[in-house]
This record gives structure tokens, C-alpha cells and sequence, in this order.
């Protein structure tokens, strides 16, 4: 009995100090793509100097809106009406809902389906549904519907989505998924809003001001709200303070990325994520662009294609980033806010 006991103990300890070793040649067997540039000392605490963006799995149309879900990451292919799922071990993403954000064949669209996804605060995924042109909750295998009309009229497609501490849904509403975009003939509301809807269902409009709203996040302390606005002629981050109530006012230009994009960069500001020291990550000219919280440029995660969206996953510490066909990620020295 002793000495069965001794050689399972020494098989145990061989097997953990090898584990690290498979684990790692593992992770060195897939590609990395792109580059890390640093452009201020602030970044080496965000990201270590030997961080690689890992890519995951490819082959999607254009992929977005990864949220961290029940032990995987789950994001969109917004063409092809799929949410997919991955999960480490995995070769290759699986079909999570299909059809994802339009349910009934209709003409009229672009792009149909799901777009940004996030959690509620009892875990429940929120999804931004371009065909639906709503925001619904998914549960038990079905959908159910947050938000799909501000005074009585469609919105034009849902895009992306955040959920506040206390419950209320904030989204964004351009015209991305309809053909035609603003001179589509489906478009019942005029402009492209940002919109708040309370625990009781009464949807608000918080802001009709910006052409191309899209990314929405909030600040650590939820006192500030981004939206990147993805408008080829001024992309760029904005911010409002959130007042008392759940409104916003103050809009002021965060972050101008109009001159990366003049200069060569790849993309517009998309999805936007806020670390738990208030650092903004966004997708911008260039991949994903880290901003501290005075709207400084320390780095950026050059995907080398358009990218959509980014959010973090696992414990708090990788960043998953949808990258035109691509799903990559990348370990950070932070963590996402809220975890």
C-alpha cells in the first residue's frame, strides 16, 4: 500500500510540473497576429511587454460583441444571423443561436443579426437584435423583449448594449443593419438615438445628437458614459456625465481618432470596453486603442484588420477581441470593471 501510495504522488507531482509545460506549448501552437505598440510607460501596466494576441478561431463574416458567458465567450456573426461560442479546448467555435437576430425571414436588411451582447444582473444574456430591431433577453431557450419601440415607432437597429449596476439597459440605435442605412425604407425613427430603459420597461431617450452611435460603456463608478461614434468623417469617443436620475448631459469629444484613420489606420471606434482602474478600451483606427481615463492614447492592440469589439473574459485578466473574421484575445495585467 505504501509504496502505491509513494508512486501516485510521484506520478501526481510529474504531472504537475509538466502541466504548465503542455499548457503552454498549447497556447504557443496558435497563431499570434498582429503587433502591441507602446506609446506611454502607463501601458506596461496594462499589458506585459512579452503579450501576444492569440488567434482563436476565424472564417466569420464579420464577428462582434464577445461577452464572457457560462465558462466560454460567446460573440456574433452579425451576416450571417449566428452567435457563436467558444470555450478553451476548442479547435474551432460552435453555433450558439442560429438564427441570432432575425427570427423570421424578412427582406430589408444587411446585416440581420445579433450584434453587441452583454449579462444582465442575474446573468442572463442582452442581445442587440438587428432584424428584431429590438433589444431582448435570452433565457431558457428563448428570447424575450426588453425594448423594440420608442413612442410607438421601430427602432432602426439595435447595435450595442451595457447594463447598468442597478439593472437599467443603456443601447445604441443606428442604422447598420437596414439596407440603405438612414434612407432605408424601413426606417421609422429619424435619427440614430442612445436610449436607457428602466427595470419597469419605460424606454428613454437620452441623446439624438450623434450620426453614428455604437460601443457603450460606463466608467468604473458609473458616472460617466462612452459611446464611440463610428462616423467615417469623425470617429471618435465621446462622454456625458450621468446624472441623478439615469440622463446624461455634458457631451464632450473623449477621444478624436479621426487622425489615425486620415492616417492609414484600419476601422472606426466600434465596441468600447472600460477596465476597473477606468481605462477605455475601444476599437478604433488600428485595432484597440487604450485610453487612459484623461483620454490619453497609451497603446494600441494592432489587429491589422478592422476590428469590431472587444470584452474581457476568463477571471477578469484576457481581453477577446472580434477582429473582421477573427477571434482573438490577448492577457492583461487588469481586469475588466465589475470583476
Amino acid at each position: 500500500m505504501k509504496t502505491y501510495v509513494t508512486r501516485y504522488v510521484a506520478l501526481a507531482a510529474a504531472w504537475m510540473a509538466i502541466a504548465p509545460v503542455m499548457v503552454s506549448a498549447a497556447e504557443a501552437a496558435r497563431p499570434v497576429v498582429g503587433k502591441i505598440e507602446r506609446l506611454d510607460p502607463a501601458f506596461d501596466r496594462l499589458v506585459a511587454a512579452d503579450a501576444k494576441m492569440e488567434k482563436l478561431a476565424e472564417g466569420f463574416t464579420w464577428s462582434e460583441g464577445p461577452v464572457w458567458y457560462e465558462g466560454g465567450v460567446v460573440f456574433s456573426d452579425v451576416p450571417k444571423n449566428i452567435a457563436y461560442r467558444w470555450k478553451e479546448g476548442m479547435t474551432k467555435a460552435e453555433v450558439f443561436l442560429q438564427p441570432s437576430g432575425l427570427l423570421t425571414p424578412t427582406p430589408g436588411f444587411r446585416e440581420e443579426g445579433s450584434n453587441g451582447l452583454a449579462l444582465d444582473r442575474q446573468g442572463r444574456l442582452i442581445v442587440c437584435q438587428h432584424g428584431e430591431r429590438r433589444v431582448a433577453r435570452y433565457a431558457g431557450g428563448k428570447f424575450t423583449v426588453v425594448a423594440d419601440r420608442f413612442e410607438g415607432k421601430r427602432f432602426n437597429s439595435p447595435n450595442d448594449v451595457v447594463v447598468r449596476r442597478n439593472g437599467e439597459v443603456y443601447f445604441t440605435d443606428p442604422p447598420y443593419g437596414l439596407d440603405k442605412m438612414n434612407d432605408s425604407p424601413l426606417k421609422e425613427i429619424p435619427f440614430s438615438g442612445v436610449y436607457r430603459v428602466t427595470a419597469d420597461g419605460k424606454v428613454t431617450l437620452l441623446t439624438k445628437s450623434l450620426t453614428f452611435p455604437n460601443g457603450i460603456a460606463f466608467s468604473p463608478d458609473e458616472k460617466i458614459l462612452y459611446i464611440a461614434v463610428s462616423d467615417g468623417k469623425a470617429t471618435r469617443v465621446v462622454a456625458y456625465d450621468v446624472k441623478a436620475d439615469g440622463t446624461i448631459e455634458g457631451e464632450r469629444t473623449f477621444f478624436d481618432a479621426q487622425p489615425l484613420k486620415v492616417a492609414g489606420g484600419k476601422g472606426s471606434c466600434d465596441g468600447l470596453k472600460v477596465d476597473r482602474e477606468g481605462n477605455v478600451w475601444t476599437t478604433g483606427p488600428g485595432g484597440v486603442l487604450v485610453l487612459s481615463p484623461a483620454g490619453k492614447l497609451l497603446g494600441k492592440l494592432d489587429t491589422g484588420v478592422p476590428t469590431a469589439n472587444c470584452g474581457w473574459g476568463d477571471d477578469g485578466s484576457t481581453l477577446y477581441i472580434t477582429a473582421n473574421q477573427m477571434l482573438l484575445r490577448v492577457r492583461t495585467k487588469t481586469k475588466g470593471a465589475g470583476w
